[in-house]
């Protein structure tokens, strides 16, 4: 009985398999409505209910038993369906999920791309490829990439320029202020090392934002004013204080401006150009060689006390110095050698001319005017030997020493 059982049951499920192959594959899909009507009829007599239930020559125990067997058959098949298609649903998810983290670090790498490039255009005190002055007093700049080519210009200690290109030899294109020209990497910080650097010389400037500014002695406005700055001119600072003035170094020594008429900015030293300068009618010689002789010193340390063209001179000791070479004889002091001379009006200064400036009525610092409105000067301790605006603070008088 149970092999004729089992039999039956291979041929109703044999039946049910092939009903569902066929309306899978789409054999049925094409005929006519009537034929759809009887198929259903078909397939609606072949059902479980009506086989097991209808058949009278199973024993009940033995139904019951292979019906359990079968539906455990069924339920393993459906289970297994089930379990493959939670595990492709699984896969899938996985899929999306390793898609989701690809494109991510897809992503984050052209995130790192882009703050790559803006990192390498970033800027340090306005140059993006910096270089700076690694000598002890400055660095000669000239007109062509080699030792021989013309001198332009200097750059000063620790002055800063833009490297525009390094060539086969060590040569590199720069630029600083005015000057553009060719000077040896041997001499210059590059890199990180010029950035470190800078860091550590970068000085504050403090940049006159009002038409006349007054200095003063003290930090207020109580205090008494010792000279008067032009607009756009540029102050060395010392401090910011608390108070909102402003110390900066005037020339050799410490006063006060206040710092509602000034903007404060971080900034490197530039070059200085040798560019020979174009005189008015009737400038002689000497003086032409005069000026030139002594701006061959830019860039060279201030020592208080000291007349050494190279390795230190103060305010009066360069002056003196300059115009020993040409025959006058100076006094080592810029009080006194503003009593010498002949007194000039400003409108008629010529290059050569000592231009005195002084602090409450007296003399303290001297200059030589060089020409288009500007002087050459010691000026302190952290600048050395310096080109300025011939007002950078209120002169005091000028005086001629050459007879032509």
């Amino acid at each position: 009985m149970k092999k004729i059982n089992r039999l039956k049951y291979t041929g109703v499920i044999a039946g049910v398999g092939l009903a569902v192959i066929l309306f899978e594959s789409g054999a049925y899909a094409n005929t006519w409505e009537s034929e759809k009507e009887k198929q259903k009829e078909e397939i609606e007599v072949i059902s479980f209910d009506d086989i097991l239930g209808s058949s009278s020559e199973y024993s009940s125990e033995e139904e019951s038993t292979e019906d359990a067997e079968l539906s455990a058959g069924v339920g393993e098949v459906f289970d297994n369906v089930t379990e493959d298609i939670e595990n492709d649903e699984m896969a899938a998810r996985s899929m999306n999920t390793e898609t989701a983290t690809q494109e991510d670090e897809l992503a984050a790498e052209g995130d790192e791309t882009v703050d790559t490039a803006v990192n390498e255009s970033e800027t340090y005190w306005g140059y993006t490829n910096l270089g700076i002055a690694h000598v002890d007093n400055h660095l000669n700049i000239r007109q062509e990439p080699n030792e021989s080519g013309k001198l332009i210009g200097k750059l000063p200690k620790d002055a800063a320029c833009e490297v525009l290109d390094i060539d086969e030899n060590g040569w590199a294109h720069i630029k600083s202020g005015k000057l553009d020209g060719y000077c040896s990497t041997e001499f210059l910080y590059l890199g990180d090392a010029a950035i470190t650097r800078g860091r550590e010389v970068a000085s504050m400037i403090a940049i006159v934002n009002t038409e006349t500014l007054k200095v003063r002695e003290e930090p207020n406005t109580d205090s008494v004013v010792i000279t008067l700055i032009p607009q756009e001119e540029e102050l060395e600072v010392v401090e910011v204080m608390e108070n909102g003035w402003i110390k900066f170094l005037l020339d050799d020594e410490e006063a006060y401006v206040s710092g509602e008429y000034v903007d404060v900015e971080e900034r490197l030293e530039k070059a200085v150009t040798l560019t020979e300068l174009l005189y008015g009618q009737g400038v002689s010689n000497v003086r032409v060689d005069l000026v030139q002789y002594a701006k061959q010193f830019v860039g060279n340390p201030y020592v208080w006390g000291g007349t050494s063209l190279t390795n230190g001179a103060d305010c009066s000791g360069f002056t003196m110095s300059i115009y020993k070479k040409y025959g006058v004889s100076l006094p080592h002091h810029a009080a006194s050698q503003a009593q010498l001379g002949t007194k000039i009006e400003y409108g008629s200064a010529q290059p050569g001319d000592l231009v005195f400036y002084a602090k409450n009525g007296s003399i303290n610092h001297v200059a030589i005017y060089i020409g288009n409105g500007q002087v050459i000067h010691a000026s302190s301790p952290k600048t050395g030997i310096k080109i300025s605006s011939w007002n950078y603070r209120t002169p005091a008088c000028i005086r001629r020493y050459l007879s032509n």
